[in-house]
């Protein structure tokens, strides 16, 4: 089963499904039907006959397939892990998740899926009103129909096989979208070069163009000291930034991006602020939240300049995040950063074969020996 929401694992379902990874209907069924047991079964008879037939994922991840579950995910308003996990997939092939491409299919792909946190409904009220085959029939157009799949159709063999649709309330008519620019948006500028993302679908809309003063975090031990503090120098106007819990500085890239509002600001009704981080956050999470900024604090990227004070502006329909330092005062805090100590027991065995060789958020957070190369 997975999160009864939105959340990252009912996302990469979704997104496997219309990758063709999985056969069709298994996406959304409740760990608790009948049918899971049935598609199970399926799954292990189809597995067999595929290594049999010799396919191997390669074949049906191509960059098309690819593209189809990235557009997939953008129409269901998906955890932004997402992305993280499909540029590691991507990697190990050899393809791409391109972040401006992902942004510019976000304007052509409006989110459709009314499931909570970005809506109303269930994954079980998803699996009711037809699970994937009633998005993917909502962006038809959008899509590569003819990527083969593990059922030894393409994508739009096995939707023309599907059930007819029904009326339903779940998923919305492109028509009538739950929200029309598109659920995430990619963010660059000079605190996040190589990008950051941003779930707009989940977000304030009051706060999407937004500039504030920076209020830092070093690491998640100073976030658990001061953000209750009564004496935190804070007000709703501010940006809240958190670094080195990215792929190298945490390590590992938690769930940590969700930052908590300071409670004497939740104590005051606040219920969302700008607050930008090179972490994660869950995918059943939400606000006004910018994450997987990159490079990443503790890689020497520019958010590990940014002191509390400074001024940031949030500009989401450009795809600007910008930190409001002149190039001179930034010349002069490169020249005087360090880099955060060392982790316990990173110079040696797996941590520092870990440090050494991960990636940065944009392709997957993965090993960098794993990724395919020309002749692999």
């Amino acid at each position: 089963g997975t999160c009864g929401v939105m959340g990252t694992a009912s996302t990469m379902a979704l997104m496997t499904e219309a990758m063709g990874m999985m056969l069709p209907g298994g996406a959304a069924i409740p760990a608790w039907a009948s049918d899971r047991l049935r598609h199970a079964e399926e799954t292990g008879t189809r597995a067999v006959a595929l290594a049999k037939e010799k396919v191997t994922p390669d074949q049906i991840i191509t960059q098309a397939a690819l593209n189809n579950a990235m557009k997939t995910l953008l129409a269901i308003g998906g955890s932004t892990n997402g992305i993280v996990h499909m540029a590691a997939v991507a990697g190990r092939l050899g393809l791409n998740v391109d972040l401006d491409a992902f942004d510019t299919m976000g304007r052509d792909v409006p989110m459709l899926v009314d499931l909570k946190p970005n809506g109303s409904y269930y994954m079980e009220d998803l699996w009711k009103a037809g699970g994937l085959t009633t998005i993917l029939r909502e962006i038809e157009d959008l899509l590569d129909l003819d990527c083969p799949t593990v059922s030894g159709k393409t994508l739009g063999e096995n939707l023309a096989a599907m059930a007819p649709g029904w009326q339903q309330d779940v998923v919305r008519p492109r028509g009538n979208p739950l929200f029309s620019k598109g659920s995430m948006a990619v963010l660059r500028g000079n605190l996040a070069p190589n990008g950051a993302v941003l779930k707009q679908s989940a977000a304030d809309q009051g706060l999407l163009v937004h500039e504030g003063r920076a209020v830092v975090f070093e690491n998640l031990e100073d976030l658990a000291e001061r953000i209750d503090s009564a004496d935190l120098d804070v007000t709703a106007d501010d940006v809240l930034v958190l670094r080195n819990i990215g792929p190298k500085g945490a390590p590992g890239m938690p769930e940590a991006g969700y930052i908590p509002i300071p409670k004497k600001l939740a104590s005051q009704g606040v219920k969302d602020m700008v607050r930008i981080s090179d972490g994660r956050m869950s995918g059943t999470a939400f606000g006004t939240i910018i994450l997987h900024v990159s490079p990443e604090a503790a890689d020497g990227g520019p958010l590990a300049l940014v002191q509390t004070g400074d001024r940031i502006r949030l500009d989401t329909p450009n795809r600007s995040l910008t930190l409001l330092v002149d190039d001179t005062e930034m010349t002069a805090r490169r020249a005087a950063w360090t880099p955060p100590p060392a982790h316990k027991g990173s110079g040696r065995g797996y941590l520092k074969l870990y440090l050494d060789t991960v990636t940065q958020a944009e392709d997957g957070a993965d090993f960098d020996f794993l990724q395919a190369t020309g002749d692999s």
